[in-house]
């Protein structure tokens, strides 16, 4: 069986469009909205939090996001998403949006409960946020389409209710400041993801509900939510 062997061969040759198939990580930035910040009770950071998602949490529109039984209380959080197209470690500001191939709307979905838990004990957010479905995505957003990233509306509703409204212009670390961060630590890869924060308004969501997204006026997406099978 040769599989992983010519998954690594012809992940660079791979259009980065089909980032959900290839790419190797997806880092995330925390508390990067000061109203996000301050809703969940949390200090704003002086330098950017990160943490990472699986990319087996990766679903795209058709599937269902799955609540885990062992969650009693399931957020939602609407994100813009980096794709990366180009590697790099050690980025520099001027440099870092040469890096990007394009964007993805996200969800960065959160067992709060879970979460919480670890929080007080001093824990890792790993299971929180990286259980099976908990990466709903959009498809892929050329970079040319999009060329204010740091100027875009992103909102969020519920069976139609309207939960998050927020702007990228509101957030505390900009696009290039976050690539050249985290390219200190984490050498970035075609078809890398960037979640780069939510903005206040996250809340609780259940199974049996549906979830609806946007990215301006370029994307639009739709998740139903189900309880995962037991």
């Amino acid at each position: 069986e040769l599989v992983p062997n010519t998954r690594l061969v012809t992940t660079m040759a791979a259009p980065v469009a089909r980032f959900v198939e290839f790419g190797r990580k997806i880092v995330c930035v925390g508390r990067n909205y000061s109203e996000h910040a301050a809703e969940l009770g949390n200090a704003v950071p002086k330098e950017p939090l990160l943490f990472l998602k699986p990319t087996s949490a990766y679903i795209t529109e058709g599937a269902a996001i799955k609540v885990p039984a062992r969650c009693t209380e399931l957020h939602h959080e609407v994100e813009l998403g980096l794709v990366i197209g180009k590697k790099g470690s050690r980025i520099s500001q001027a440099s870092a949006m040469d890096h990007v191939a394009g964007y993805t709307l996200a969800l960065d979905m959160t067992a709060r409960n879970i979460q919480d838990e670890a929080k007080k004990k001093g824990n890792p957010w790993s299971v929180a946020k990286g259980y099976d479905t908990f990466c709903p995505v959009s498809t892929f957003v050329d970079k040319s389409k999009l060329p204010n990233p740091d100027n875009v509306g992103l909102w969020l509703k519920i069976d139609g209710q309207m939960k998050q409204n927020g702007n990228t212009r509101d957030m505390i670390f900009k696009l290039p400041v976050l690539i050249e961060y985290i390219s200190h630590i984490f050498t970035l890869e075609p078809g890398d993801v960037i979640l780069i924060g939510t903005p206040a308004g996250v809340g609780a969501v259940k199974p049996g509900q549906t979830i609806e997204a946007g990215l301006g006026d370029l994307v639009r997406i739709r998740f139903p939510v189900e309880a995962a099978d037991p």
